[in-house]
């Protein structure tokens, strides 16, 4: 690990990012509002994931996907800063976004998420039928809360098997700040009242994550 990213790691403990909000919210499948809180006050050290065959893969594949993306779409600049953190509410400078991608489009301004992910099961497609997984949908609200920007993209590559051999796809879904609005309104004060909480150092209900 270099200077860079041990920096960027520290200041993550002092605030709110994208993969936090999910679990705030009771959506994350891996970890609680009370797991997160735990690590923000210093009781627990946060797991290492980063060696996990998943985790490694999806690292390795942003890149290239990104520039597909980039490919795809020429009427949009995209641009991308590895360790930057955007945060551009004044009030709430805990309120940070790491984007996997950083567009212009026009006068507009957005976000690029990408995900790779494996469906092993058939009951999971229902989570990407004209929508995407709860906590890839909190992550890209808030984003759109730490950087006001106008719209949010995630790129998601989908594998899965058929008959014993593998399959894959690429799914773009687009979100626009006035079409979520209400849930841009609803996210806000949990996060205030979670990060309240971590500095009050006083333990919040438990939400148990969804399955």
């Amino acid at each position: 690990m270099d200077e860079q990213e041990r920096a960027w790691k520290e200041a993550r403990k002092n605030g709110i990012g994208g993969s936090d909000a999910a679990c705030i919210l009771g959506k994350n499948p891996w970890k609680s509002n009370l797991d997160l809180w735990k690590e923000k006050v210093g009781l627990v050290i946060p797991e290492d994931i980063s060696d996990k065959p998943a985790v490694r893969y999806g690292k390795e594949a942003e890149a290239p996907l990104r520039r597909l993306f980039e490919l795809d779409h020429p009427e949009i600049i995209v641009s991308y800063d590895q360790y930057g953190m955007i945060a551009n509410d004044p009030d709430r400078p805990w309120l940070f976004a790491t984007l996997d991608g950083d567009l212009t489009m026009g006068d507009s301004r957005g976000v690029l998420e990408v995900k790779t992910t494996e469906i092993r099961r058939p009951s999971d497609w229902y989570k990407w039928d004209n929508r995407v997984p709860d906590n890839y949908y909190v992550q890209l609200l808030h984003q759109l809360l730490a950087t006001g920007y106008d719209f949010s993209v995630l790129l998601a590559q989908i594998k899965w098997e058929k008959n014993g051999k593998p399959q894959k796809t690429i799914r773009e879904y687009w979100y626009f700040r006035s079409e979520v609005q209400a849930d841009l309104d609803y996210l806000r004060p949990a996060e205030d009242a979670f990060w309240r909480s971590v500095q009050d150092k006083k333990q919040p209900a438990l939400i148990l994550p969804s399955i």
